[in-house]
């Protein structure tokens, strides 16, 4: 079955970014006047997902009422509030209804890569379908992030999120950009607190590959962001400035 749906994580309060986000949340703040998540959705384009479930929460709000149905863009856009933000796995979980019985595209509002990166890699899991894909972006600090671990033909054999700088043996960092059956919801609601305090996807993600479910890796070329601090916003504004970023 051919990937229609998407999940978007957007309910995060983003406190990297200090008075950025102090009235308004991550995905709204602006870069050359226009929020972060307009750019997310921009570069979706070309996947030909138009329906899309935004998991909202801190200034829940401003995102739906900025973007409202999403007809102005193309899109087919539905809500749901993340009211406790307490991790990944539980904001993903509120896409269950939504999803029912098919694959999913899943993302965060805050997470930006080139628009030919979405293109290729709905391409490739619905050329391929597997019970999980998820991108990687290659870097060397993944203490930040989730490390992933992958063998000789990219397919993923462990996941750590946020492993202490150096200790990693991996440097392929998780991009923050999915492809599920359903039946990761299953594992999210057998995911435990973690020692973070949170219910994270990385530990339904460890879940499945226990059980021998397969999880393709897919390597993002070129450009990938988090931009969660103000050096990433300066980043990404100055490579808007200086190469073709395509808009729909």
């Amino acid at each position: 079955m051919q990937v229609r749906k998407g999940v978007i994580l957007a309910a995060g309060k983003g406190t990297r970014l200090k008075e950025l986000t102090r009235n308004r949340p991550k995905p709204m703040v602006e870069i050359n006047g226009r929020p972060i998540l307009q750019y997310v959705f921009d570069a979706l384009k070309g996947t030909g997902i138009r329906e899309f479930l935004v998991v909202t929460g801190y200034y829940a709000e401003m995102i739906e009422q900025h973007f409202g149905d999403g007809s102005q863009m193309g899109y087919k856009l539905h809500y749901v509030r993340q009211t406790v933000q307490n991790g990944t796995a539980t904001a993903t979980l509120l896409g269950k209804d939504f999803v029912g019985d098919e694959p999913f595209l899943l993302t965060f509002g805050d997470i930006i890569t080139l628009p030919d990166n979405y293109t290729a890699f709905v391409n490739t899991y619905n050329s391929e379908p597997v019970d999980g894909q998820l991108a990687v972006y290659w870097k060397e600090d993944l203490s930040a992030g989730a490390a992933v671990y992958v063998d000789d033909n990219m397919w993923v054999t462990d996941i750590i999120e946020k492993p202490p700088p150096g200790q990693s043996m991996s440097y392929w960092m998780n991009a923050g950009l999915f492809i599920f059956k359903p039946l990761i919801f299953d594992y999210l609601n057998k995911v435990p607190l973690s020692v973070r305090g949170e219910y994270e996807l990385t530990d339904a993600i460890r879940m499945m590959l226990k059980d021998g479910h397969p999880i393709r890796a897919y390597e993002l070329k070129d450009f990938w962001s988090d931009l969660g601090t103000p050096q990433a916003l300066e980043v990404f504004k100055k490579m808007l400035n200086v190469r073709a970023f395509r808009v729909q």
